[in-house]
């Protein structure tokens, strides 16, 4: 039975290395970092990460400091989806970094160090405004989710 390509866009070595990008990531902040995968979506992509951002409850981080990185494969979409808390303090070309740094990975079908890269981008600017604190708990789970 030939693999989704959800199976094909990342292996599970890889997938494992993305979970250890948002380990480090998550390391210096209080922010929650995730990253959802799924083949294709009916509906708006940037609506369906919304969606799925409160499906995974990600709004219910004390300081709404959750970001999560939605990929729709056979789309060729991607969204980056911050809760208000992060849009309030971050800079305004903030998502607009971290989305050509994905972007740039994902043109040469570079697809899981895109998603590193991202994830990496994202956590620096969090560390920024939520540094990490000695009572901080990891509110959200790392694996990746799929749809």
């Amino acid at each position: 039975m030939p693999s989704s390509k959800v199976e094909d866009f990342l292996t599970a070595e890889e997938e494992q290395e993305v979970i250890d990008a948002i380990l480090v990531a998550e390391k210096n902040t209080s922010g929650e970092i995730r990253v959802h995968i799924e083949p294709t979506t009916t509906l708006d992509h940037y609506e369906r990460a919304q969606e799925v951002f409160y499906r995974l409850k990600m709004d219910n981080t004390k300081q709404s400091n959750a970001v999560l990185l939605y990929i729709a494969v056979n789309d060729r979409k991607f969204v980056i989806f911050g809760d208000k808390g992060i849009n309030e303090v971050v800079p305004k070309n903030f998502w607009e970094d971290t989305k050509e740094t994905i972007q740039s990975h994902f043109k040469n079908g570079n697809y899981k160090q895109g998603i590193i890269g991202g994830i990496l981008k994202a956590g620096e600017e969090l560390k920024e405004h939520f540094p990490y604190k000695s009572n901080d708990t990891n509110e959200l789970s790392n694996e990746v989710s799929k749809g």
